[in-house]
């Protein structure tokens, strides 16, 4: 009986165990389509997901990636508040309409105006009455009397005829209606009372990011991390604009957590992403109990995990996709593969085996949007790296590792009290992160094209494997001489 565990255990199989196979093809790279789904409600246009982990996602990171097409999941290893400022700081970041508008009075006068636009930075201010805006008055229309009649009141010297938008139009609208008239910056108003201001600088800077990834009312979309069972937080997250919330922990296939995500799931207008899972058993009780949104995979493959070693439990990780999306496919939910993953070939193998999108850790963790310090090693510039499950997780900022790991701490000597599932240390700082994501973007367009895929579905379709020998994988690698350049996509620096 208990040989049988051994002798009709099945295989599992991970990034280094295959290669795709070349196919007939006439895909060319830069014609490849890398849209996706995240989750039931949302699509990105590059299929990279941020790890919610506290040396790689925070407000700066989201941006980032939102700005590249991709999304950034707000880790929760900070208060409530802190969590929710993150979120509201990635939806303020690219919102055209600036709602705290600086406002002048008709009688201020000119001294008062000119002083208020030093104060604030601003080279123009709406004028208004009553609620009501009945002109605007800018640097321009002061600087021939600032010295001589800065007495005088702001009524004699503003534009009455104030060109206006509504809240419905659009970015491409109000740039024509500013270069048809000539002016900087757009009031915008609701029943002739001023309510935001968009500015031309806002516009064009917004049009630098085409490929951006926005919600309903063009701010970025945005995802943040939850506790299994911290329904205040996720409530909070949600009232805050978070477009999706992410249940985050080890091990999502309990009972209790499907209570709590379905609980969850039904107190938040956000979609509800649940895991981490490794079965395609763990897929269908979440989905059939809790009706998430999506699912993300991976138990013990990060570069920082120690969950396989110190616990003995995991599952290889392209096998954990493949058994997850399974199931997913057939309720219509997105899989998101969570770890192990180092080059841009895995993320292909990855979205090969059924994946929707993959998250990232240690390939986003280095760069400079990364919260952490840039330190100087041995002549080379490194930022901090840990996992979750580290000691200095658990314990550091709001604890976010002890409920993910189902722990608890007391007692003053709260470290000696934890059975850690990671380890901390540094990755290689790599710069900014839209240059990491360009070289995992072309990696993937690559194998796309090499597999005769135009879009995400054809590669599901399409691709097809071959299982390697250790061999085969040295072979993969350079060998045979001394690498004297590095290259951006393959660093040679190689660290445990």
């Amino acid at each position: 009986m208990f040989s049988d565990k051994l002798n009709k255990a099945p295989e599992g199989f991970t990034f280094d165990d295959f290669l795709l196979v070349p196919s007939i093809s006439n895909i060319e790279p830069k014609d490849v389509d890398t849209r996706s789904r995240v989750s039931r409600s949302y699509s990105l246009n590059i299929p990279i997901v941020s790890s919610a982990m506290d040396t790689v996602s925070e407000g700066e990171m989201a941006i980032a990636l939102a700005q590249e097409g991709g999304l950034g999941v707000i880790h929760r290893n900070m208060t409530i508040k802190e969590q929710v400022a993150e979120v509201e700081k990635v939806k303020r970041s690219e919102d055209l309409t600036i709602r705290d508008v600086i406002t002048t009075s008709p009688e201020s006068s000119i001294r008062e105006a000119n002083a208020l636009m030093d104060i604030e930075d601003v080279s123009g201010l709406p004028v208004v009455e009553n609620e009501k805006i009945i002109g605007i008055i800018s640097r321009r229309d002061i600087q021939p009397i600032i010295n001589s009649d800065a007495h005088r009141n702001v009524r004699e010297f503003m534009t009455e005829e104030v060109v206006t938008i509504s809240e419905s139009t659009t970015p491409e609208e109000a740039l024509d209606i500013a270069y048809d008239n000539k002016v900087e910056r757009l009031p915008v108003v609701q029943n002739n009372r001023i309510v935001g201001i968009v500015t031309i600088r806002d516009i064009l800077e917004c049009k630098k990011h085409p490929h951006a990834v926005r919600d309903k009312d063009g701010r970025f979309l945005v995802a943040a991390a939850t506790g299994p069972f911290d329904l205040e937080r996720a409530i909070a997250l949600d009232n805050a604009g978070a477009d999706i919330i992410a249940m985050d922990v080890a091990h999502a296939h309990k009972p209790s957590i499907i209570e709590s995500a379905k609980k969850m799931k039904e107190n938040i207008q956000a979609d509800l992403l649940v895991g981490n899972i490794a079965t395609g058993e763990a897929a269908e009780a979440i989905i059939s109990g809790a009706d998430v949104d999506g699912l993300k995979v991976g138990i013990g493959p990060g570069s920082i995990c120690t969950t396989r070693i110190i616990a003995g439990v995991g599952v290889p990780q392209l096998t954990a996709i493949s058994s997850v999306a399974d199931v997913a496919r057939d309720h219509g939910v997105p899989v998101i593969a969570d770890g192990g993953l180092r080059y841009s070939g895995d993320v292909a193998k990855a979205i090969a085996v059924g994946a929707d999108s993959v998250m990232l850790g240690s390939l986003l963790a280095g760069t400079t949007e990364s919260p952490g310090d840039v330190v100087i090693m041995n002549g080379r510039k490194f930022k901090q790296y840990r996992g979750m499950g580290s000691l200095g997780a658990m314990t550091g900022g709001s604890g976010a590792g002890t409920d993910r790991y189902f722990q608890e701490v007391k007692g003053p000597m709260k470290h000696a009290k934890l059975v850690p599932e990671g380890v901390e240390g540094v990755v290689p700082f790599k710069g900014p992160a839209n240059e990491v994501i360009f070289q995992l973007m072309g990696g993937l367009k690559a194998s796309m094209g090499y597999c005769g895929a135009i879009n995400i579905k054809e590669m599901w379709e399409k691709s097809r494997f071959v299982r390697i020998t250790s061999s085969g994988m040295t072979e993969s690698h350079p060998h045979d001489l001394m690498i004297t350049n590095e290259s951006p996509n393959y660093p040679t620096t190689r660290l445990m």
